[in-house]
C-alpha cells in the first residue's frame, strides 16, 4: 500500500520547467529560454486515475492478506484447543486404565479373575499412559506454534488457553455464511481495480504517442546597437511520432491488461469453488457433530456400564477394554470434528469478506 501511494504521488505529479542559457557570436548574443512541458491530452489525469486503481487494489489485497494471517491465528488457536481437549481425554483414559487394572487386582486376589486379566490390565494402563504422554507433547507444540504465529518467542511455553472447546451455537453458522449479495468478495475486488488499472494504463500508453508536448518562451538580448532591448521569444514543442509511437510500451500495457483479465476470471472462479466448498464441508460438519453427540452419550453409557459389569464380574475384560477403546474413540472424533467445524467457519468468513469495509 505504501508503494501503491508513492506511485500514487509520482502520477500527479507535474513536469519540472527547463531553463535554458545560450550564446553565440552572431547578434544577439544573448538567448534566455523557459520550457514547460505538459501532459497532451488530458494524459496526466488518466495516469492519475490508474494509479488510483492501482492503489485500491494494493488496499484490498492488503485486507485479504491481513485476514489470512488471522485465520492462521485462528486455526492454530483452534487446534491448540483440540490438542488440549485430546491431551485431558488421554489423562481420563489413564486414569480410568489404571482404575481398571487395581479393580483386576482386586477380583485376583479374591479369585475371580486370572492373572492374565492383571497383565492384560497393566499393558493397557501402560498404553494409556504412553498415550496420554505423547497428547501433553503436542499441547507444548501446538502452544508454541500459536507463540510463534502471535510473534511470540517459541522457545517455551508463555501462554495458557483458558477456553474449551465446544461445539459453534447456530448463531455461529449464520454469522459465518453471510450473502454477499452483489459485493464482489476481496481476492475478486482486488483483480477489477487491477483491470481498471490497467485498462487506464493502457489508454496512457495510446495517448503517450503526441507527448510530451510543451510550450517554450523567453527573450534574447544583446543584438546591435539599432536592436536595444529585449526581444521576446515563444515557441511550441510538438512530438513527431514518425520512428517510435511508443509501440513498445503499448505492447506492454496491452500484454499486462489481457493479464489483468485473465488473473480477474481466475479470481471468481477461485472464489466461488472455494466458498462452494466450505459450505458443503460445513454442511456436512454440521451433521457429522450432530451425530456424535448422540454417539459420544451413547459412548460414555457404555463405557460406564462395562466398567461396573466388570466390576461385579458380570463381563469379561476384553469386553470392557474393547468398550473403553470405543468410547474413547468416539470422544476424539468428536473433538476433532468439533475443531474442523470452527476452522471452517473462520475460513468461510475469510472467503466471503468484501470490499464493503474498505476505504
Amino acid at each position: 500500500t505504501a508503494l501503491a501511494s508513492a506511485q500514487l504521488l509520482s502520477a500527479r505529479l507535474l513536469a519540472d520547467p527547463a531553463l535554458a542559457l545560450s550564446y553565440s557570436k552572431s547578434r544577439p548574443l544573448y538567448h534566455v529560454t523557459v520550457d514547460l512541458p505538459f501532459d497532451f491530452l488530458g494524459i496526466r489525469s488518466t495516469r492519475t486515475a490508474s494509479a488510483q486503481a492501482a492503489r485500491r487494489a494494493a488496499g484490498l489485497r492488503f485486507v485479504l492478506e491481513r485476514a489470512s494471517i488471522v485465520l492462521d491465528a485462528d486455526t492454530t488457536y483452534t487446534r491448540a484447543l483440540a490438542a488440549i481437549a485430546h491431551s485431558g481425554l488421554s489423562a481420563s483414559s489413564a486414569t480410568d486404565a489404571e482404575q481398571l487394572r487395581r479393580i483386576a487386582m482386586q477380583r485376583r486376589d479374591a479369585g475371580d479373575a486370572s492373572e492374565l486379566d492383571v497383565q492384560l490390565a497393566t499393558v493397557n494402563a501402560g498404553q494409556e499412559q504412553s498415550i496420554a504422554a505423547s497428547d501433553t507433547l503436542a499441547v507444548v507444540a501446538t502452544l508454541l506454534d500459536l507463540q510463534s504465529v502471535m510473534g511470540l518467542p517459541s522457545d517455551a511455553v508463555r501462554i495458557t488457553i483458558a477456553d474449551s472447546l465446544v461445539p459453534p451455537a447456530p448463531e455461529a453458522f449464520l454469522a459465518a455464511t453471510p450473502s454477499t449479495g452483489t459485493a464482489a468478495t476481496l481476492p475478486v475486488a482486488a483483480a477489477t481495480e487491477a483491470v481498471t488499472a490497467a485498462r487506464l494504463g493502457l489508454r496512457v500508453q495510446r495517448k503517450s504517442v503526441l507527448s510530451p508536448f510543451g510550450i517554450n518562451a523567453g527573450f534574447e538580448t544583446g543584438g546591435s546597437a539599432d536592436d536595444k532591448g529585449i526581444l521576446p521569444t515563444v515557441g511550441v514543442t510538438l512530438p513527431i511520432p514518425f520512428l517510435n509511437r511508443n509501440r513498445g510500451a503499448v505492447a506492454e500495457a496491452e500484454a499486462g491488461l489481457a493479464r489483468a483479465r485473465a488473473e480477474l476470471s481466475l479470481a471468481k472462479l477461485e472464489s466461488d469453488v472455494a466458498i462452494a466448498e466450505a459450505r458443503r464441508t460445513q454442511q456436512m460438519q454440521r451433521s457429522r457433530i450432530e451425530r456424535d453427540r448422540i454417539l459420544v452419550a451413547s459412548a460414555n453409557r457404555v463405557a460406564a456400564m462395562s466398567l461396573t459389569s466388570y466390576r461385579e464380574g458380570a463381563a469379561p475384560l476384553a469386553f470392557v477394554l474393547e468398550a473403553r477403546r470405543t468410547s474413547r474413540d468416539v470422544l476424539a472424533r468428536y473433538i476433532d470434528d468439533t475443531a474442523e467445524m470452527w476452522i471452517t467457519l473462520a475460513r468461510l468468513r475469510v472467503l466471503t469478506m468484501t470490499a464493503e469495509p474498505v476505504r
